[in-house]
């Protein structure tokens, strides 16, 4: 019983610590462990027994971010004309990488690099499935690799978080704006 005791307050511990440091992180990318533990109403001891550094735990409340956009990117309808699919993609992935935005520049600094890459893996491929279907229906260039189109993807949408955080744009501008930089850019080049 008394195990069981330790491993349900560990759980809640866990819990909590995750929930209080995304949104510590969600306001301020660079918040301490500190602020995050007191959020968690734990102590330090507490939140570095469970994560072992500051990297740990940004890179825990990133994998959990990712996991809940993949649910939600997982029911965007891709069916139809590729131009049409991607739009709704982008608007869906658009919102979340602008919920996520503090958090993603936190992954940032605090993880080695490419790790933000690697846990962006499985909406990259979804990106590259509806990519590859545009190509093969000859709405998405073919003069490109895939791969260069995904990346062309990820950092227009990541662009756009740092032109917001610079002021340039506005969060309700930015997906308008990645629609048309995107659908400009994968489109086939005129022959002449």
């Amino acid at each position: 019983m008394a195990v069981t005791t330790r491993r349900a307050d560990a759980q809640r511990n866990i819990a909590a610590i995750l929930t209080a440091a995304a949104d510590c992180l969600g306001r301020d990318p660079g918040a301490s462990t500190s602020e995050i533990a007191k959020a968690a109403g734990v102590g330090r001891v507490t939140l570095y027994g469970h994560f072992p550094s500051r990297a740990e735990l940004v890179d825990a409340v990133f994998v959990q971010a990712i996991a809940t956009g993949e649910e939600t990117l997982g029911q965007v309808d891709l069916t139809g004309d590729p131009r049409d699919a991607l739009t709704r993609l982008i608007e869906s992935s658009w919102h979340l990488v602008d919920q996520y935005r503090a958090l993603l520049l936190a992954a940032q600094d605090a993880l080695p690099p490419g790790r933000v890459q690697e846990l962006h893996a499985d909406p990259m491929a979804r990106v590259e499935r509806l990519l590859e279907r545009g190509r093969s229906e000859n709405v998405f260039r073919t003069d490109l690799p895939t791969s260069w189109l995904v990346s062309v993807m990820h950092n227009v949408m990541h662009g756009a978080a740092s032109e917001i955080q610079a002021g340039r744009i506005t969060s309700d501008q930015a997906a308008p704006y990645i629609t048309a930089t995107l659908l400009a850019a994968f489109t086939p080049p005129q022959s002449e």
